[in-house]
């Protein structure tokens, strides 16, 4: 154990990469394979009473903080506090959230991207997952809400980003 973690910086440097992109081409493929979609399994349960695709999304969240759990015991330098959210008895912001906004205003923000998310999601026939796999099987309308999506990002973080910060710190959140 080097600084409190297993693998040398050197070589964690090389590792981190390669791991993140086999992970990645493997949630891929089992996203093009199942046909994974959030916002479609909730539909789906909502309207026919089908479970098939909200079984996949509740494996996704216990599948997500068992290996959180995980990793943060086989690295317990990386993740100091865990879960990140609650630490001496108080709910914290986001890791890399803006440090002017208090925990209600991140709860906030988080709840107003999640209502554009799923409605932007419902009109458009899937969550962003659902959206990049269907974008490298060549579907174009998908193509276009993920360029959208990247852009949207940007503008968000450049331009809209430090005006809600400064107005949630005027009124005290």
């Amino acid at each position: 154990m080097v600084d409190g973690f297993l693998i040398p910086k050197e070589t964690a440097v090389l590792l981190v990469p390669i791991a993140t992109l086999i992970l990645g081409l493997v949630i891929g493929w089992l996203g093009q394979r199942s046909g994974f979609c959030s916002i479609g399994g909730i539909r789906d349960y909502l309207l026919f009473r089908q479970t098939r695709l909200l079984k996949g999304y509740v494996a996704l969240i216990i599948s997500a903080f068992v290996f959180y759990l995980i990793f943060s015991l086989l690295v317990p330098a990386a993740i100091p506090s865990f879960p990140w959210c609650i630490q001496d008895g108080q709910l914290l912001t986001a890791i890399g959230g803006a440090p002017a906004v208090s925990a209600a205003g991140v709860i906030i923000l988080m709840i107003i991207g999640g209502i554009f998310i799923g409605l932007i999601g419902t009109l458009l026939g899937g969550c962003p997952l659902r959206q990049l796999v269907m974008t490298s099987e060549g579907n174009i309308k998908s193509l276009v809400f993920v360029v959208g999506m990247l852009v949207g990002a940007v503008i968000f973080t450049a331009v809209v980003s430090p005006w809600i910060i400064e107005v949630f710190t005027a009124i005290g959140l």
